[in-house]
């Protein structure tokens, strides 16, 4: 697999033609399963195609088992896969449905070593995550550790994590599970604002509503990605 991170050409909206910010393509993958001498390999991804334009929000639905999680590894590197290839362009946001956080320290704290992991500045850390509490509202459970947070508000935390340093392409799974209606409604108002600035979103959940919020619905169908 190959993983290109360089400056965008530019931005736009999903209505003009423009070059791909994450394109994948021909992504194979398979595990193998059991012990020798039955030991076989079950293919879960069959040749995916996917390609997301900058101001593009984009679903991928799919059954349980139907490879979403194992295609977003493999969009954001976590995962090798057995074929194929993945360029992304610009800076790359990550929200994994299961929230990768540190127990012992406070939502402040995670903002804090993540900013420094994106190589922020200490003042536009400090900017971005005052916004992104406002705009999520919790800025109550500044000071709280995670291991103390809600399930909601360990949710927003982990989304506030992925927009911190504003990446030209967001990948999302599962992302409102756990959200309440106030906070559903917060998280689209992020994203049309990411789609207004020529960012691309990608949201992986096993059911889409509001379709009207996407433009385009894509579905993982026998290990293929198929336009819906």
């Amino acid at each position: 697999m190959t993983t290109t991170q360089d400056t965008p050409t530019g931005t736009g909206t999903s209505r003009t033609p423009t070059e791909p910010v994450l394109r994948a393509s021909g992504i194979g993958k398979g595990y193998r399963r059991g012990v020798w001498p039955v030991r076989r390999t079950i293919r879960v991804l069959h040749g995916v195609d996917l390609v997301l334009r900058p101001g593009e929000v984009v679903g991928l639905v799919g059954e349980n088992g139907s490879g979403k999680s194992t295609l977003m590894k493999v969009l954001v590197g976590a995962l090798r896969p057995d074929a194929g290839t993945v360029t992304v362009t610009g800076r790359l946001g990550y929200c994994p449905q299961e929230p990768v956080v540190y127990e012992r320290l406070t939502c402040d704290e995670h903002f804090e070593l993540f900013g420094r992991a994106y190589r922020m500045t200490r003042d536009a850390e400090r900017a971005s995550r005052r916004a992104l509490y406002a705009a999520l509202g919790f800025e109550r459970y500044a000071s709280t550790r995670a291991d103390r947070l809600s399930g909601g508000t360990l949710a927003k935390l982990n989304l506030g994590l992925a927009l911190l340093a504003d990446p030209d392409v967001l990948l999302l799974d599962e992302p409102y599970a756990g959200f309440d209606w106030d906070t559903y409604l917060r998280f689209w108002d992020l994203v049309a604002q990411r789609r207004a600035t020529g960012r691309a979103v990608l949201v992986i959940s096993h059911f889409v509503a509001d379709e009207e919020r996407f433009d385009r619905i894509v579905a993982l169908r026998d290990g293929k990605a198929v336009s819906r």
